[in-house]
């Protein structure tokens, strides 16, 4: 069947749960854009920025069905190179974090995750744009993974920067509380209700206070309680620096009420923006990393969300057929090539293809409505979809193992009966 190129650059992915927009490209870049929708309706705006390492961080990468059903990644991306002078990426993060003072609504909450690296120089920017009254806390995230160090202490820690706009913020204490596993186990005197509750009691200053194992536990500004994702974590994309979902549960419920706005403009590996569809906050995320887009679209899979990216470069080589039912189009995926010269050209075949769709163009967007993916519980990628007759030619989005997302419209003429 004859495939016609098309140059999308948005779509609308339907979907249960609250609504969320993603941005493919550069956190200041976008930010004039962003300020034109959101200015001042952002509850809560959490940023995971690069540290200026050095270091060069990946994406693994899972190729066809194998891989998919052993879990292990063969293909090692560049998702970013995290080496931005000094000097450019200060400039660039003022300007960032002016734009997002903008964005936020009076009563809204930044939470800057930064490390050792840039703590200091964040904190004075942070001051000078939002004021050193409005810093609520530095929050040690300590942690026990990494290296041992040798010749220094471990470093074994983040801090997180939480900053209000104003005087008049929203911040829910309650609502990150937990049950003490086991009770409590200290030197107070052990008590029981006439309920059955049982409680600790101590005197001091002529008072007696009472505390009850089953009351919640409410963090304080050092979270050691949230641990890195372990290698075999579920949650795990293959996405250098992913945070867990536990710390951004955290981070937005004491921040946002349902229904407020979460942002992340370095969205990574989305972690931010699946929590708050998890929550129910409709949100914002924006990357520059295509990769990132990559990982982001499968992590949200089956939600309502809005895709707004560049076309991806690239000539692969695609073979579909197609049949026309009673009232509905019938496709298969017959073949995938990468083109020569890219490096996963060494995944043959359809073991390259990562993802298909089929849906139509509209208001310059595409819209899906029959998709396959590939995925722990489904490794081997589906061959066949069905599309409903519909105004309009068909539209055929492909994506491969690169992070690449190819579209087309498909040649009615060429499907048989």
């Amino acid at each position: 069947m004859e495939l016609k190129r098309l140059w999308v650059e948005r779509e609308r992915q339907p979907g249960e749960g609250v609504p969320g927009v993603f941005f493919l490209g550069d956190a200041a870049e976008l930010m004039p854009r962003l300020l034109e929708k959101y200015r001042g309706s952002v509850q809560c705006i959490y940023l995971d920025p690069p540290f200026t390492t050095g270091k060069r961080f990946v994406l693994r990468t899972r190729v066809g069905e194998k891989e998919w059903r052993s879990g292990n990644g063969s293909l090692m991306q560049t998702a970013y190179q995290d080496n931005m002078p000094r000097d450019a990426y200060m400039a660039m993060m003022e300007q960032v974090l002016r734009g997002c003072r903008a964005l936020l609504s009076d009563t809204g909450l930044i939470f800057m995750h930064i490390d050792y690296r840039l703590h200091g120089h964040m904190r004075l920017l942070m001051d000078r744009i939002f004021g050193e009254e409005r810093l609520l806390n530095e929050i040690v995230w300590a942690y026990q993974t990494g290296g041992r160090a040798r010749r220094y202490f471990g470093r074994k820690h983040d801090i997180i920067l939480l900053y209000s706009k104003g005087p008049r913020y929203y911040f829910d204490l309650k609502s990150t509380g937990e049950v003490r596993p086991g009770g409590r186990s200290n030197h107070m005197k052990k008590h029981v209700d006439p309920d059955g509750r049982v409680y600790r009691s101590i005197r001091s200053g002529g008072k007696i206070y009472t505390y009850y194992d089953d009351e919640p536990v409410y963090p304080g500004d050092v979270w050691d309680d949230v641990s890195h994702l372990q290698q075999k974590d579920p949650q795990r994309t293959g996405y250098d620096t992913q945070k867990p979902m536990r710390l951004l549960e955290r981070v937005i419920h004491c921040s946002t009420r349902p229904g407020d706005l979460v942002m992340d403009l370095f969205a990574g590996s989305g972690t931010s923006l699946a929590t708050a569809l998890q929550l129910g906050r409709p949100f914002v995320g924006a990357d520059n990393s295509p990769l990132s887009l990559y990982t982001v679209r499968r992590r949200l899979a089956g939600a309502p969300v809005e895709y707004m990216a560049q076309p991806s470069q690239g000539e692969p080589q695609v073979e579909v057929r197609g049949w026309v039912g009673i009232g509905y189009y019938e496709v298969e995926m017959a073949g995938y090539q990468v083109e020569s010269g890219v490096s996963a050209r060494s995944f043959v075949g359809l073991d390259a293809l990562d993802s298909w769709a089929l849906g139509y163009m509209r208001g310059g967007a595409f819209c899906p409505m029959a998709a396959e993916y590939r995925s722990r519980t489904a490794p081997a990628l589906g061959l066949r979809l069905r599309l409903p007759v519909l105004t309009g030619a068909p539209v055929l989005r492909v994506g491969d193992v690169l992070g690449r997302f190819f579209y087309y419209e498909l040649d009615e003429g060429g499907m048989g009966i």
